[in-house]
């Protein structure tokens, strides 16, 4: 029996060997400090941005509305005035204050003037009225400023009948909205998971290669083994990082109330939790096979870095793709979303969100689950291929320079 014979019998099975490999790699990483910062970075990011906006939001709340300053003669600013009480009620209509008609004559001054905040100035006559301000602003208020010059000319002839309100729970345009707003924040944040998880892959691999790891690895296991026990570790990680966040954010919408505000997806809140947790697995694996093959043939970190940007750029146009076929569900575009690999995950996330089916979720993961078999078996072939043959490669490549430059004899 040879040594090769030998060492292939001492061996551990594909199966066994990847799970050596995950179970080492998932205690490694959960235990080290790394990760914990790692978990706590987005809870830092998440609790800046909502002091910010309890910020921005008492600071909008507490400014004063802008004020139309209404400027000319006393009669016609009288009836003015009195035409916007009586329409105050029906429309809406800006704030207005009545100044000194020769103060038209500087419209910048009462424009400039802090304390009055004054968004623009109505001078002219009920006939013809002139709106001074911002474009936007003028733009804005021209029409509630003609219709109350038309109601002051009337002097209060028109009869305004009284509508009655009949409220209702929720409408059909509601609750598509609503569902494309879920859908908009479900997509968005599967692909910001996927981006922010999938590149632990990469860099943990390098890392090991950088030290020489790899190397002992391919000496105790098979090379696929390696790719297997890696990719799903990281998934695994994956899952407790959101299960973190999603705690924490959970206990917040608790908290405060915040789950019953947010729209309601198409299939309920159960099935799409469900369905997104499946749909990530599937991203992150397609993403991250990917990555993993890019990390086997890139020695050091800025190599990692500049072979990993056509990927990045592919997941780019995958999101938008996805963000795009979601506006118009069933058209050629949200099938070929559905239908492409790499954007399948974010389409029916999003399909969720807007359709009441669940059987084109059971047909979608069919086809993503053998697309991943494929990506997989791809990027493990090419990892066995390129994991220990990146060094080597740029030592012949310069000896065959070198011999090309040596003088002939």
């Amino acid at each position: 029996m040879t040594p090769a014979d030998t060492r292939a019998k001492a061996r551990l099975p594909l199966a066994r060997a990847a799970f050596v490999i995950a179970r080492r790699d998932f205690t490694a990483i959960l235990f080290s400090k790394s990760f914990l910062f790692f978990l706590l970075g987005p809870l830092f990011f998440l609790a800046i941005g909502g002091v910010a906006s309890l910020l921005s939001s008492q600071a909008i709340r507490s400014a004063d509305n802008p004020r139309l300053a209404v400027a000319m003669a006393p009669t016609d600013s009288a009836a003015f005035a009195s035409a916007h009480t009586r329409l105050a009620d029906l429309v809406d209509l800006p704030d207005i204050e009545t100044v000194e008609p020769g103060t038209a004559d500087d419209i910048g001054v009462l424009l400039g003037d802090t304390e009055q905040n004054f968004g623009a100035v109505l001078s002219g006559t009920l006939a013809a009225p002139r709106l001074s301000g911002t474009q936007d602003r003028i733009e804005r208020w021209r029409g509630p400023v003609a219709l109350v010059a038309a109601e002051a000319r009337s002097a209060g002839a028109a009869d305004y009948p009284q509508v009655s309100l009949m409220p209702t729970a929720t409408s059909v345009a509601q609750e598509r909205s609503a569902n494309a707003a879920t859908a908009t924040a479900a997509v968005t944040l599967l692909f910001l998971l996927s981006m922010l998880l999938a590149g632990m892959v990469m860099s943990n691999l390098v890392e090991e290669k950088a030290n020489k790891i790899i190397e002992i690895l391919a000496a105790a296991v098979p090379m696929d083994a390696v790719f297997f026990g890696k990719l799903f570790a990281m998934l695994a990680l994956s899952f407790v990082g959101i299960a973190v966040w999603g705690g924490v954010g959970g206990a917040i919408a608790l908290a405060g109330n915040l789950l019953e505000q947010m729209p309601a997806p198409a299939i309920g809140w159960p099935a799409f939790a469900v369905l997104f947790l499946v749909y990530f697995a599937m991203a992150y694996l397609l993403i991250g096979s990917i990555f993993l093959a890019i990390g086997s043939m890139a020695p050091t970190v800025r190599d990692v870095q500049t072979l990993s940007m056509p990927a990045t750029i592919l997941q780019l146009l995958v999101f938008f793709l996805a963000s795009y076929a979601m506006t118009d569900p069933g058209s050629p575009v949200e099938l070929f979303a559905i239908a492409f690999p790499l954007s399948s995950p974010y389409a029916m996330i999003a399909r969720a969100a807007q359709e009441p089916a669940l059987w084109p979720h059971a047909l979608a993961i069919v086809w993503q689950i053998a697309a991943v078999a494929l990506f997989v078996r791809l990027g493990a072939r090419l990892f066995r291929k390129r994991v220990m043959k990146s060094g080597p490669a740029q030592t012949n490549k310069r000896r065959f320079w070198q011999r090309g430059a040596k003088p002939a004899a």
